[in-house]
């Protein structure tokens, strides 16, 4: 099996792929804590081995890509050091077999990346990609299989903060869709707003995106939210919460064969 890791701002996926059947085994996720250790990640991770069945032992190799470079030293070393072996990380060099036609290739996130190598390899181009967590990220692969760009916007959980940091009478509240549409109280009106708000602004940009680029793309959702969000939606959307764990294993083995593995 293959130890993928995807630490985003909020979560941390952490998965285990079957070689053989590319299967994902191990899905879960960890909240992102900058003030852990290497050594506490480290106990983490091994809790869910432990809950899983799954030994270090049954691991030969690991990748990882981070957004949040604060954290990524200390979980590197705790997967490396769990393992006994050192892990293949997402960056500058990497072999991912991506054409990407953007301004500045390097400024293409690591998520970003590892979620548009999953998703041609699963559905193919043209293709919309998005990415629901603490920021709304949507990417443009086109009908050449490229990178033509996309878009970052504040995420549910990012705008639901602002809303209530800044309106005072505004409680916190849970991110899930009300009862109705038309809210008849104060927390039924913020979750129909979010929840309905954010679900149409992803309907917007859909149809917007498949304007500029003539042709009705598919679209797949992946990242925390997503689940809350796409069923929401007008357009049909494809929920795939593995993604980027897909990708993951696919640039591993891309890298492995290419001879960039280091054990």
């Amino acid at each position: 099996m293959i130890l993928t890791i995807d630490i985003g701002n909020t979560n941390i996926v952490i998965g285990c792929v079957d070689e053989n059947t590319n299967q994902v085994v191990l899905e879960e996720r960890i909240f992102t804590d900058v003030k852990k250790t290497a050594v506490e990640y480290a106990i983490t991770i091994k809790t869910l081995f432990d809950i899983h069945g799954i030994s270090p032992a049954d691991i030969s190799g690991g990748i990882m890509s981070s957004s949040v470079p604060p954290i990524t030293k200390n979980v590197k070393k705790a997967a490396e050091t769990l393992l006994g072996k050192n892990i293949i990380e997402v960056g500058p060099g990497i072999k991912s077999g991506i054409d990407i036609k953007i301004d500045d290739p390097a400024q293409l996130g690591p998520d970003l990346l590892v979620g548009a190598v999953a998703g041609l390899a699963e559905y193919g181009a043209p293709l919309i990609i998005i990415d629901m967590g603490t920021a709304s990220t949507i990417t443009v692969i086109n009908d050449r299989k490229q990178v033509i760009g996309g878009m970052i916007m504040p995420g549910v959980s990012v705008s639901l903060e602002g809303m209530s940091l800044k309106a005072a009478h505004l409680p916190q509240i849970a991110i899930e869709p009300p009862t109705k549409l038309i809210g008849s109280n104060t927390i039924d009106c913020m979750k129909s707003g979010v929840v309905y708000g954010h679900a149409s602004c992803m309907d917007g940009m859909i149809e917007r995106i498949r304007e500029n680029l003539g042709v009705n793309a598919p679209v797949v959702a992946t990242g925390g939210l997503s689940g809350v969000i796409a069923p929401l939606c007008k357009n049909e959307i494809i929920i795939d919460n593995q993604l980027l764990l897909k990708g993951l294993q696919i640039i591993y083995q891309k890298n492995v064969k290419s001879g960039r593995r280091e054990s």
